[in-house]
């Protein structure tokens, strides 16, 4: 397996065609900072989702800062890299570098909900649904699963196990 970028990929940057909330990243360096936004309605409130997080890494991993804003305080989400596949809404972003990590040990995901609290990796919704997390990202998801070589990946996040099949926080 190759943790080298293919071409197509470096030369790529800034959001992932696929999902307006998802950030597509290089594994290559220095690190640029990209943002992805969109409005979701959900329930008669409209909430406008920004996700910000750097659009390169080093292929053999960093730790790195996602921060988010005007997100369903009600709603948590995961924070990830993972591998996105069709447009957005369509498929959950899966699989997910690390895996469903309850005990916190990779870095890999985060968890922000008004309900957590407790656990490795999970943070509360700040005001007006924001948040700041670091997760750690590297090229190499595992399972033959490489960003940029074998699949397409971008940081997202992702309806919590509360809600597992609601794709409108993706």
């Amino acid at each position: 397996m190759s943790a080298v970028p293919s071409t197509r990929t470096v030369a790529r940057t800034g959001l992932a065609a696929f999902a307006a909330a998802a950030l597509a990243v290089t594994f290559a360096s220095p690190a640029a900072a990209a943002t992805g936004t969109r409005t979701v309605t959900d329930g008669g409130t409209t909430y406008n989702l920004s996700l910000t997080a750097p659009d390169t890494a080093a292929a053999s991993g960093a730790n790195i800062t996602v921060s988010g804003s005007g997100y369903n305080s009600s709603q948590g989400v995961y924070v990830s890299l993972c591998v996105v596949d069709g447009a957005q809404g369509d498929n959950k972003p899966s699989p997910c570098l690390g895996g469903q990590d309850e005990s916190g040990t990779t870095g890999a995901s985060h968890w922000v909900s008004s309900l957590g609290g407790g656990l490795p990796n999970t943070s509360p919704f700040g005001a007006g649904g924001t948040f700041s997390v670091q997760i750690h990202v590297k090229a190499d998801l595992g399972g033959g699963n490489v960003c940029g070589d074998t699949v397409e990946c971008a940081i997202v996040t992702r309806a919590d196990h509360t809600d597992t099949n609601d794709r409108k926080y993706d």
